[in-house]
């Protein structure tokens, strides 16, 4: 059951970008999987933060502070 919150092509760009010369359709979805898992556990803190600090709105602070 994949979600598709991000598309395959994006984690091809990315992979290429990093100089990979050709990626797999499987390389492509495992990349998804790790970038998609990464970023839900990143916002769950984030939304965490910004309550504990009294808001409703997410901010770029919230997520960076999250990140580390």
């Amino acid at each position: 059951m994949s979600k598709r919150l991000i598309p395959l092509a994006a984690m091809e760009k990315i992979l290429k970008g990093s100089g990979a010369e050709r990626v797999s359709d499987k390389a492509k979805a495992a990349m998804k999987e790790v970038i998609e898992e990464i970023a839900e556990d990143i916002a769950g803190r984030a939304v965490k933060l910004a309550h504990h600090a009294g808001r409703k709105t997410v901010k770029g602070s919230d997520i960076k502070l999250a990140s580390k």
